[in-house]
């Protein structure tokens, strides 16, 4: 099976590129879903969160406000820090649980579109390894136009995350997405033959097909050597 990781910054472009993996056929687990599941009034996320941010992060439901929650953690690298260490267990085992359900469907392809793919140190399960880059002006105009915010707001969320520019360093491909929509539709059509060749030996024995081959040859071979002895 192979694991393609998609990543990028806030407002690069990245949730775009996912909605097209989408779009082509190809089976997409959003971390930020997880991250929105694992936060469910209730959860053992949810009250380890308030336990630590008090009660006036919720909403009157009850539900996180994730704005009010994104706005303390981003102008305060130590909260950033704590709520990471508390969700990081949650949103792993929730994207584990999405591979593997992939897994038994015999997908032999998936993409882990993860924000924080490298900081969560996520990159090592993945091959290869996609990054949506922006130069930093564009990042941090589209970010003040998508959500009506001032520029030290938006300068603010952007260097709460890894630079992209560090994010380049360490992909397979990038995904230069400074020009138009139609300039990125075109950027992904390039990319699609990389991503879908043949998979690797490895990648094969891994997916449920390889796993299915790999038991009915020991069982045969285990068979086969029985036969054998009581020969003997």
């Amino acid at each position: 099976m192979r694991i393609i990781g998609l990543t990028g910054g806030i407002a690069t472009g990245k949730s775009t590129v996912s909605n097209l993996f989408r779009s082509t056929g190809f089976p997409v687990v959003d971390a930020d879903v997880v991250a929105r599941d694992v936060l469910k009034k209730g959860s053992g996320g949810w009250r380890k969160v308030v336990a630590a941010f008090g009660e006036d992060i919720l909403q009157e439901n009850g539900e996180v406000d994730r704005p009010k929650l994104g706005q303390i953690v981003f102008t305060d690298p130590s909260k950033r820090q704590l709520l990471n260490r508390i969700l990081a267990p949650y949103i792993s085992y929730g994207i584990l649980w999405e591979v593997f359900k992939l897994w038994m469907k015999g997908c032999k392809i998936i993409i882990l579109d993860v924000p924080l793919l490298f900081e969560a140190k996520i990159d090592r399960w993945t091959k290869p390894i996609i990054v949506v880059w922006v130069d930093p002006e564009t990042q941090l105009w589209r970010l003040m136009t998508r959500d009506s915010t001032s520029a030290q707001d938006a300068q603010n969320r952007i260097n709460a995350q890894m630079p992209l520019d560090e994010k380049r360093t360490k992909a397979d491909i990038v995904i230069d997405n400074n020009g138009s929509l139609e300039d990125l539709n075109e950027s992904f059509r390039k990319i699609l033959n990389q991503v879908t060749k043949p998979l690797t030996w490895t990648e094969f024995w891994l997916s449920r097909q390889g796993a299915i081959v790999a038991f009915l040859s020991i069982f045969s071979g285990v068979v086969g050597c029985k036969k054998v002895i009581a020969r003997l």
